[in-house]
């Protein structure tokens, strides 16, 4: 069983920037594979970002690529995701979910925190 807990979110201007962090609970984090997902209102929850478990290949959504960066500290069980230049068009509630087999950006993992909500405005 893995509980996570998202935090960092907030409202940002335009061309700001936000680190969210996933903090995960419950034994063997580093044999999970770790994604962002996020949700804009009235839209389909689209993958953001994954990251492997030991090695940390990442995946990137072509709509943040150059301006996001998962990574990851199994130290101590917690992933991150650091926000740059960020455009009204990425305000969502973003959700971290984990699973221990490689689901890419399919968010068919096994495992859901409740989320943050990024809103980017002026």
């Amino acid at each position: 069983q893995l509980q996570l807990v998202e935090s960092g979110g907030g409202l940002v201007q335009p061309g700001g920037s936000l680190r969210l962090s996933c903090a995960a609970s419950g034994f063997n984090f580093d044999v999970y594979y770790i994604a962002w997902f996020r949700q804009a209102p009235g839209k389909e929850r689209e993958g953001v970002s994954s990251i492997a478990t030991v090695f940390g290949r990442t995946v990137y959504a072509d709509s943040v690529k150059g301006r996001f960066t998962i990574s990851r500290d199994n130290a101590k069980n917690t992933v991150y995701l650091q926000m740059n230049n960020l455009k009204p068009e990425d305000t969502a509630v973003c959700y971290c979910a984990g699973n221990q087999i490689d689901k890419i950006l399919w968010p068919t993992y096994d495992y859901w925190g409740q989320g943050t909500h990024v809103t980017v405005s002026s």
